[in-house]
């Protein structure tokens, strides 16, 4: 079987590629930058080098493919309207009309539960629970590239799509990277009362979820699946850990969520000012994903998937640590 990566050069375009090559598929993977996916092609995957917003370009990666397995897009809480519809919609669009085109059999689709959240709390989210309006143009285009995934079953394409929460481990450049560098330099403070649970993703556990996917068939098909560990931890312990295992001093300030909020807009205004528009230091979305609760319902992926998250938050979170302190080595 050929399986199509996209996005291979992030995390878990990167992660799910190599771990499709350790169980013996024949992988391709695309990207701008070959430096980006020089591990994979030194493992055996195949690299063709390219823009996914090259329509033309989307269907030569899919010739002889059997399985697309689509990890592109756009991520964060900062960022243009227009760059998260090119990256999240587009090319979606692109890689969807490929598959059809070359008659690959299958689209798997790398969502993101990120599109559940509209800045209040909420335990155990179904996937039927997708809020009527969405508060951030990430979610937004999350959800408008799944309904173009989904379109495409009337024509015969097999569709499945993947919500996961907060994915970490080796690789991940989202989740703390930035926390760190802020409580470095003595900026962070716990929003609310640092009690909030939220769910989190092993990258490992993403990874089966992702592979069961690729594998399944019958009544399984054309679902999209939340998942996550199933083990919900508040989110400041969480990053307590992270600092500890770092050595950096743990987080013990409390900002209110009110001012924390009023802060992040003005950090948000600012940066719109500024030329280039840099990522602000705190934003809105951000300061609501960091105080809410946020949980997640995964007996469907458990069901249909066989879905079973074995490997531990805490696992993932060393693993994270250890690659970290690697990257900031002065030997490296």
């Amino acid at each position: 079987m050929k399986i199509l990566v996209t996005g291979a050069s992030g995390f878990i375009g990167g992660r799910f590629a190599r771990f499709a090559l350790e169980q013996g598929f024949d992988v391709r993977v695309s990207g701008r930058r070959a430096e980006g996916v020089e591990h994979l092609v030194r493992r055996g995957a195949e690299f063709i080098q390219g823009d996914l917003t090259d329509g033309l370009l989307v269907r030569d990666l899919c010739v002889d493919v059997d399985v697309v397995v689509h990890c592109a897009g756009h991520v964060g809480t900062w960022g243009r309207y227009q760059d998260f519809f090119r990256d999240n919609v587009l090319v979606t669009e692109n890689v969807v009309e490929a598959c059809l085109k070359q008659r690959v059999r299958r689209l798997v689709h790398l969502s993101s539960a990120a599109l559940y959240f509209d800045g209040h709390s909420h335990l155990a989210l179904t996937e039927e629970d997708v809020p009527r309006r969405f508060k951030h143009p990430y979610a937004e285009t999350r959800f408008m590239a799944e309904q173009k995934v989904f379109g495409a079953q009337e024509f015969g394409l097999e569709v499945i799509a993947l919500r996961p929460r907060f994915v970490t481990g080796a690789g991940d450049m989202s989740l703390f990277t930035r926390l760190l560098a802020q409580q470095r330099k003595n900026r962070l403070a716990i929003i609310g009362n640092g009690l909030n649970k939220v769910d989190f993703t092993s990258m490992q556990n993403l990874n089966d979820a992702l592979m069961s996917s690729v594998l399944v068939s019958g009544s399984a098909l054309g679902k999209a699946y939340n998942i996550s560990n199933g083990s919900p931890i508040p989110y400041w312990d969480v990053v307590n850990y992270v600092m500890r295992q770092m050595h950096v001093p743990p987080v013990t300030r409390y900002r209110g969520p009110g001012m924390a909020y009023s802060a992040g807009a003005l950090s948000e205004a600012a940066c719109k000012l500024w030329p280039g528009q840099p990522a602000p230091t705190l934003t809105r979305l951000g300061v609501q994903e960091m105080s809410k609760d946020f949980t997640l319902d995964i007996s469907r992926a458990r069901h249909y998937l066989d879905y079973d998250p074995k490997v531990s938050l805490w696992t993932a979170l060393d693993e994270f640590c250890g690659w970290w302190k690697a990257q900031e080595s002065p030997y490296r």
